[in-house]
């Protein structure tokens, strides 16, 4: 697989509890060419200035304590352009319209291929930037 994008300066966030998942998805967007930074829980990343240093959020829909849709909702800022891929193993329809309720830019069901996932990452950055630059 060639990567589909040249490395972003700001890195890709997992906040993922699952280490076995974290540890496949870092050298998937590696060979992206995306640096990435994991957190094993919300809480961790919230303590962290993870907000100001990401380029996209990873996240996985059921963490402990602070889920998904509450980690989106605290950090959600008006005027700011983080775009967040929720991920989860329990995909369907009430999780889905959740995602976009909370402002989701995708939603992957587990599991996914990496392709898909750098293809969603790399749109998501897209967005992000013409977003900003409008």
């Amino acid at each position: 697989m060639s990567p589909i994008s040249a490395p972003k300066a700001k890195p890709v966030i997992i906040v993922e509890d699952d280490a076995s998942m974290s540890q496949a998805l870092e050298p998937i967007l590696r060979l992206g060419g995306y640096a990435s930074i994991v957190y094993a829980s919300a809480e961790a990343f919230l303590a962290s200035d993870g907000v100001a240093t990401a380029s996209c959020l990873i996240i996985d829909v059921r963490l402990p304590k602070l889920n998904a849709f509450e980690l989106h909702r605290r950090i959600a800022q008006p005027g700011a352009i983080l775009p967040a891929i929720f991920i989860t193993a329990f995909d369907g329809a009430d999780a889905r319209a959740k995602a976009r309720e909370a402002g989701a830019f995708a939603f992957l069901a587990k599991p996914f291929s990496g392709r898909i996932l750098l293809e969603t990452v790399a749109s998501a950055l897209r967005s992000a930037t013409s977003d900003h630059l409008s």
